[in-house]
């Protein structure tokens, strides 16, 4: 760690300092404050989301309890066959985005199966584009998660601890300064009453 300077020139460059600490924060807290916001609507979306599988799941189990009967063969009639992702950058954070879902209905006899197997198929495609849809988000959510406590950490940082500090060291220095200010002027009126004492008792 370096000494400490208590020069003119060290004061003036933790001024500088400093109003660059202060015109940074403002900056750093509306991004935090914006973070925040994208947050909000993601545990919404989220929220949403969950509650649209818990309605799916009761119409399951009040309209179609025969799904159990585990001698209709219903493994694989619906399944995910491509997921595409793009990416969005919100407030500096890139956010993954669902573009679309690609679901496969396995061929079946609608003679073969029992009449309910439709309506099976059309809740199990809604299902499976929920949870698609569930998970995108909560990675959104987390990534929006961490970027919230980075910036926090960093305008605690700024706010808590380099401002606070660049302000004692400029009082510490402008003590100082004051301090050897006057001790030069308290020297030099001693300096020139010693000289007005010797030229006094010279004959």
């Amino acid at each position: 760690m370096s000494k400490q300077s208590f020069s003119k020139a060290a004061l003036h460059k933790e001024a500088a300092q400093l109003k660059r600490y202060r015109q940074f924060l403002p900056s750093l807290d509306l991004k935090r404050q914006q973070l925040v916001a994208e947050r909000y609507k993601a545990t919404a979306e989220l929220a949403k989301i969950e509650e649209q599988i818990r309605q799916c799941r009761t119409i399951i189990s009040e309209n179609l309890p025969m799904i159990s009967d585990y001698h209709i063969a219903l493994n694989d009639l619906v399944i995910i066959s491509e997921v595409s992702l793009d990416h969005e950058n919100s407030v500096g954070v890139k956010l993954p985005v669902l573009k679309g879902i690609g679901i496969t209905i396995k061929p079946y006899s609608s003679y073969a199966k029992p009449h309910w197997v439709d309506q099976t198929v059309i809740q199990l495609k809604r299902m499976l584009e929920l949870k698609v849809r569930l998970r995108i988000n909560q990675r959104r959510l987390d990534i929006l998660d961490a970027a919230v406590k980075k910036v926090t950490q960093r305008v605690n940082f700024f706010d808590k601890i380099l401002i606070p500090r660049a302000q004692q060291t400029i009082k510490k220095i402008s003590i100082f300064i004051s301090d050897a200010e006057r001790a030069a002027v308290v020297r030099a009126k001693i300096t020139k009453q010693k000289r007005l004492d010797k030229g006094a008792s010279c004959p």
